[in-house]
């Protein structure tokens, strides 16, 4: 799990893909937060994310840095906790113009049942990805 914090947290910004009926929806986002020994995610519950994780909490997520890049698999939670809340936000003070604790529309939400999946762009033939399940 740990690897997977660093390397989302070296690119800055990964990109989220969840489904409303059979149509994809994909995003880029910017939060990942370990609490609890849980990786978590932040949105506001007043956005078209938050109703399709609702309805649907299957999601991916993809990301890539230089020739290495991972997809995870997982299962979103939604944590109505004030202290994951405000864990998540110390972590981000950036979004503290947006967002409070308890405010109603703060949204954060762990992975349940994830796999991540490393690989590679640069190796030849191309590997098996690494696989990591948390």
């Amino acid at each position: 799990m740990d690897e997977v914090l660093e390397f989302l947290k070296e690119t800055k910004t990964y990109f989220l893909a969840t489904v409303e009926g059979d149509q994809p929806h994909v995003r880029p986002f910017g939060t990942i937060h370990k609490y609890q020994n849980k990786l978590y995610i932040q949105t506001g519950r007043s956005k078209e994310v938050s109703r399709q994780i609702a309805a649907n909490p299957q999601v991916e997520i993809c990301a890539w840095a230089g020739a290495d890049w991972v997809r995870v698999k997982a299962t979103l939670v939604d944590d109505e906790s004030l202290e994951a809340q405000q864990s998540l936000l110390d972590d981000y003070p950036e979004l503290a113009g947006m967002y409070k604790a308890g405010d109603g529309n703060n949204q954060v939400l762990y992975l349940k049942d994830a796999t991540a999946s490393f690989y590679s762009f640069g190796s030849e033939p191309p590997a098996a990805p690494r696989v990591v399940v948390f």
